[in-house]
């Protein structure tokens, strides 16, 4: 048995003590996520996507589907806003554009396909088809 404590418990004890806010992170916070997290579920008629991006305009979200292969692209702005009164020193809202793709064993029905956004949660229905054809955006609701 040691009594000596580890080299780097030293150091992480220096600094989760030190002045808390010394090291303030750049006024925009951080980068979206590097992946959309997302579930996939298949029926005998269609396959279910539902896809997290929190913080998203519906207008900013883009699915594309060309075949089996679906893109979600979204993008999040985040607008600057300057009061005389006041001084901003630290933002974590994200900002910036993350997309997936991937593919599905079977051709999408882009025609009877549909999309939802809700709460945050981009739900999208997609209907089995044989075939395929030029790729084409999807209408959000």
């Amino acid at each position: 048995m040691s009594i000596l404590p580890a080299r780097h418990s030293l150091f992480d004890e220096f600094f989760r003590d030190f002045t808390p806010g010394f090291f303030i992170k750049p006024l925009h916070g951080d980068a979206l996520p590097s992946q959309i997290k997302m579930d996939v579920k298949e029926t005998g008629e269609a396959y279910l996507v539902e896809a997290e991006l929190p913080g998203v305009g519906k207008e900013n979200i883009h699915v594309e589907i060309d075949g089996p292969l679906v893109t979600i692209k979204a993008e999040v702005k985040q607008v600057d806003e300057s009061n005389k009164d006041e001084q901003k020193l630290r933002s974590e809202r994200y900002y910036g554009l993350v997309s997936r793709s991937f593919q599905l064993p079977q051709d999408i029905d882009r025609e009877t396909s549909s999309a939802k956004y809700e709460n945050g949660v981009l739900s999208l229905t997609l209907p089995k088809r044989r075939g395929g054809g030029a790729g084409q955006r999807l209408r959000i609701e």
